[in-house]
């Protein structure tokens, strides 16, 4: 397939309606926040149709970017550090680079509107993600989050592309709203808080109130100085672009039934079934079947050793009364587990579950305290190469998130794409399915020969929902 014909039609930044006294503050990165430096921006997007007015109503589009507008702009009264820049602070006597969130000098966040010839198959119908197309949705192509100190914090962009949907004669015109930020689990309750302002006032409800106050106040360490200083000289001392070879990428759908069949399995042979906190959950179990099909799909020698990285919300975790979920900043941990391939092989699918469930409940505030701890000694960043290694897997996202709430007065959202950003051989990133009531999909980014492969492989291709 060609390249994709994008062609602009709008690029303009939106402030916050109003900003509130604390915003004249620096807001000062912590050391989750800071160790995501070299990391890229969450890309994620949602397909939309239009519906049936805007070819009846003329100005629709127009009318729907400026309702957007307005939305952006009273969302970001709640989120005014995503309508900053990051600015720096250089020390040469010791050498320290302090970053900081500034939302005095920032002309705010970036709303594009753009248009994309294309058909609804060139997205949905191929078995993979067409990787081309989405990555066009996206601004920050391979940005990391550094990069804020030029880029917008935020992005959001609307593509109106032509589709045929699915083998019906009805000309479709359907929007791509995608949104990329630096934060983790921060990001979808940005999402959900923007559709939830844009509902409300299409209900003619104008009070501009979210159900979720994000806390905007920084956590840091006990006895931990403030503003936290890297011992670097530059940018480029701790900042390392990646780019990832040529993958192949496919979303798997997973039903409620084939998951609940797999815990089952996973129970019992754990002898767990029934035993209430014992019990090994629904993620677990399908996470052991993803780490065991896409080792044996690398067919490695038994005595090599494998692992799996799980991406954990450490909030709940911390030391009473821990972090509230509505913390806005990153806070996460890398929990692994770890076996040789025969072990994980040879072994039953209980057994890869069990490794699971262990690593996580071993990640304990203590561990996070650990964590901390030397990073205050020796501050370092997450660089994406560290988890390209050809005998593990890394899953990310979660299902939990609420994704396909997220509507703009177009309906509900006919799938969930993402872009370019955190992808390399093996990783595994979890959405909830469309349908809802605990199904799953699971986006799978392999070299080719070994998506091949498990493609192949009967125990995995037995739980996907065809």
């Amino acid at each position: 397939m060609d390249s994709p014909s994008v062609q602009l039609v709008s690029d303009q930044y939106v402030q916050p309606r109003q900003l509130p006294e604390e915003s004249k503050k620096p807001i000062y990165l912590p050391p989750w926040d800071l160790a995501m430096l070299s990391v890229q921006y969450i890309q994620k997007g949602l397909l939309f149709v239009k519906p049936h007015e805007a070819y009846t109503r003329e100005g629709f589009m127009e009318s729907f970017l400026d309702k957007l507008k307005v939305s952006l702009s009273i969302a970001l009264v709640h989120f005014y550090p995503l309508a900053g820049r990051l600015k720096t602070i250089k020390n040469d006597d010791p050498h320290l680079y302090t970053i900081y969130i500034d939302c005095m000098d920032s002309p705010g966040a970036k709303l594009i509107h753009a248009t994309l010839d294309m058909t609804v198959s060139d997205i949905l119908s191929p078995v993979y993600v067409p990787t081309e197309i989405v990555q066009s949705f996206f601004d920050h192509h391979r940005a990391v989050n550094h990069d804020g100190h030029t880029k917008s914090l935020l992005t959001i962009q609307i593509r109106s592309l032509s589709l045929l949907m699915g083998c019906s004669s009805d000309a479709l015109s359907t929007m791509l709203l995608g949104m990329e930020l630096p934060t983790g689990t921060s990001y979808w309750n940005f999402f959900n808080a923007l559709s939830e302002i844009f509902q409300a006032r299409e209900r003619g409800i104008f009070n501009d109130a979210i159900s979720r106050t994000p806390i905007l106040e920084r956590w840091f360490p006990d006895g931990c100085r403030v503003p936290l200083g890297f011992p670097y000289n530059d940018p480029s001392d701790f900042i390392v672009p990646f780019g990832s070879p040529v993958l192949k990428e496919r979303m798997f759908h997973f039903s409620a039934e084939s998951i609940s069949r797999l815990k089952s399995r996973v129970n019992e042979e754990c002898g767990t079934k029934g035993k209430g906190g014992e019990e090994i959950s629904s993620f677990k179990s399908l996470t052991a079947l993803v780490w065991r099909s896409i080792i044996r799909a690398r067919r490695p020698p038994d005595g090599q050793v494998t692992h799996c990285r799980m991406a954990t919300n450490n909030r709940q975790r911390m030391h009473p009364p821990g972090l509230p979920q509505d913390y806005f900043g990153n806070c996460i941990s890398f929990v692994t587990a770890s076996t040789t391939a025969g072990e994980l092989l040879g072994g039953r699918l209980g057994a890869a579950a069990r490794l699971l469930h262990v690593a996580l409940a071993e990640h304990t505030a203590e561990k996070i305290d650990e964590w901390l701890g030397e990073w205050l000694r020796n501050p370092s960043v997450y660089h994406l190469r560290w988890s390209f290694d050809p005998y593990s897997v890394m899953m990310g996202s979660s299902p939990r998130f609420n994704k396909y709430g997220n509507e703009f007065g177009l309906g509900k959202a006919l799938a969930l794409r993402s872009g370019y950003a955190h992808k390399f051989d093996g990783k595994v990133s979890a959405y909830p399915g469309r349908e809802g009531g605990g199904s799953v999909d699971l986006e799978i980014c392999l070299l080719p020969g070994i998506m091949a492969e498990l493609e192949a492989d009967q125990e995995f291709m037995a739980a996907v929902e065809a």
